[in-house]
């Protein structure tokens, strides 16, 4: 299942993949991976761009990797 959501200002498109075991998010934010960061604080996923604020949502469980490549966040957890 695939769910999709806008978040943010800029409405960005966020997209939600459910798995058997596990769920993933994953965010075309469209930057460098250098100028880009995400923080996890309890189930909310915080982006940030040059160190401000680009959007934040919320995860449907624990993140238990966080990742970038090539402007693409993405955050994993299980079930």
């Amino acid at each position: 299942m695939v769910r999709q959501q806008h978040a943010g200002e800029n409405e960005r498109l966020v997209r939600r993949y459910d798995y058997d075991d596990e769920w993933v998010i994953a965010v075309d934010v469209g930057v460098g991976d250098d100028r880009l960061a995400a923080d996890v604080a309890d189930q909310t996923a915080i982006v940030l761009v040059d160190g401000a604020t680009e959007l934040e949502f919320e995860l449907p469980g624990s993140a238990e990797s966080v990742d970038t490549n090539n402007g693409v966040l993405v955050v994993r957890g299980s079930l």
